[in-house]
């Protein structure tokens, strides 16, 4: 029999052990709003106090176009389009005469559609289905199949969310996908699909922060939708569109020459908030977070399970978006060479996180590897994981079954930038940082 006070030992052991467990509890990420913006030094603000003027501006005008047509249909609700999404629906990797097949025109005459009045797309839409009808939503049901209290991604209007993203690969799709068709098409149907991509493009460009990074949703819906956003490559593909139409290459060579500036100017502002957004920790660059906020570019939290930390496929992204440029500086050279360092000294091996007969855990798989967590703790680079009661775990065996199983909560993905890295290296100098 073991003695009362080592048993009392061990109680308090596992008590501390269940405590330790649960390390902090997300707090919702500030929107972009005119009290925060009259908070900054009188010669910062007018760019931000024109860009959100822009933003409610094409928000009521949005808005009015639907209602508008609405009215026109004698219809008092509007029809919800079929969800899906546009990555799966319109193909980029086809040849190029596919691009100008009647199946292409097709695809491509319902995403143009679909284009909202700013000029972007929402997320998850079936963009294979059917022409929008008119009273028909942009946007298709994107609210959360789990509601809680104190939900950060509960909308202020349920009927009017994710309207014009970069989330899922919104917008950024559409555009590759109907520059190859205005490429291949001949007629008033290259037109017609030119006139889309430039208004796209337009809307890429309205929608830029003043500091150079871009939200997630555009006009602005508040909360943490209007962060800079790394989470899903939305800035990262952002940028990579926007340097192809810079360049002037292959799908977007009809972009006129005054957009191409636009498009370049947009670019150099992009990577300045890129690297003035990578967190540093004890006066060292580390890597960057999946959101940051425009104005302050301190690391936020975005939904309920996704805290405030260090990202590591987000990071990665950005990674290989830096080591895809030509000549950079020694900013660039140091960002790169520091985040680098970063993925190397979290990857994770030796280990899976695979389905067992309990659900998805992390288990030993010798080796396995390199993976890495989602997130990391911004100090420590300790792995960090959420729940949607906003409760932040050390491990993820404690979160709830439901958000452990439908989360990837581990990724191999920064591999790529690693192995893109060692070959980036043969070529460029280190640098101090």
């Amino acid at each position: 029999m073991r003695r009362p006070d080592a048993v009392l030992a061990a109680l308090l052991l596992f008590s501390i052990t269940l405590v330790a467990a649960v390390i902090g509890t997300s707090t919702a990420a500030p929107p972009l709003t005119a009290d925060r913006i009259a908070q900054l030094p009188r010669d910062k603000q007018a760019p931000w106090k024109e860009y959100l003027e822009s933003s409610n501006r094409q928000m009521a005008a949005d808005r009015a176009f639907l209602a508008a047509e609405l009215k026109r249909a004698g219809l008092e609700h509007t029809i919800l389009p079929p969800s899906g999404a546009a990555a799966r629906s319109l193909p980029l990797d086809r040849a190029g005469e596919w691009y100008a097949t009647p199946e292409a025109s097709r695809l491509a005459e319902i995403a143009i559609s679909f284009q909202t009045p700013a000029g972007g797309w929402s997320k998850n839409l079936n963009l294979a289905d059917h022409v929008r009808r008119p009273g028909e939503h942009f946007a298709p049901n994107n609210l959360s199949r789990f509601p809680t209290a104190g939900d950060f991604d509960a909308p202020h209007d349920p009927e009017w969310t994710y309207v014009g993203t970069l989330d899922n690969d919104a917008t950024n799709t559409e555009l590759l996908f109907l520059a190859k068709v205005a490429t291949a098409a001949k007629g008033d149907f290259a037109a017609h699909s030119r006139a889309a991509v430039l208004r796209g493009l337009e809307y890429l460009l309205r929608a830029q922060y003043p500091n150079g990074g871009w939200p997630q949703v555009w006009p602005l819906q508040g909360g943490y939708h209007d962060a800079i956003t790394f989470n899903d490559g939305a800035m990262v593909h952002t940028l990579e569109v926007l340097n192809d139409v810079a360049a002037g290459r292959a799908s977007f060579s009809f972009a006129p020459s005054d957009l191409r500036k636009r498009a370049n100017a947009a670019v150099k502002r992009g990577i300045a908030c890129i690297l003035s957004s990578q967190i540093f920790v004890n006066g060292r660059r580390t890597v960057w977070a999946q959101q940051h906020d425009m104005l302050t570019l301190e690391p936020v939290a975005a939904r309920n399970y996704e805290p405030v930390a260090e990202s590591s496929s987000e990071s990665a992204a950005v990674l290989v978006l830096l080591m895809s440029l030509p000549d950079p500086d020694k900013a660039g050279m140091a960002a790169i060479e520091s985040g680098i360092k970063w993925l190397d000294r979290t990857a994770i091996n030796g280990k899976a996180y695979t389905r067992t007969q309990d659900g998805r855990r992390l288990v030993d798989a010798p080796g396995g590897g390199p993976i890495w967590a989602r997130f990391y703790s911004i100090g420590d680079d300790h792995p960090i994981f959420g729940d949607r009661d906003r409760s932040i775990h050390d491990t993820v065996d404690e979160i709830s079954a439901e958000r452990r199983n439908g989360y990837s909560w581990f990724t191999p993905a920064p591999k790529e930038a690693l192995d893109r890295y060692a070959e980036w290296r043969k070529t460029h100098q280190p640098t101090t940082h």
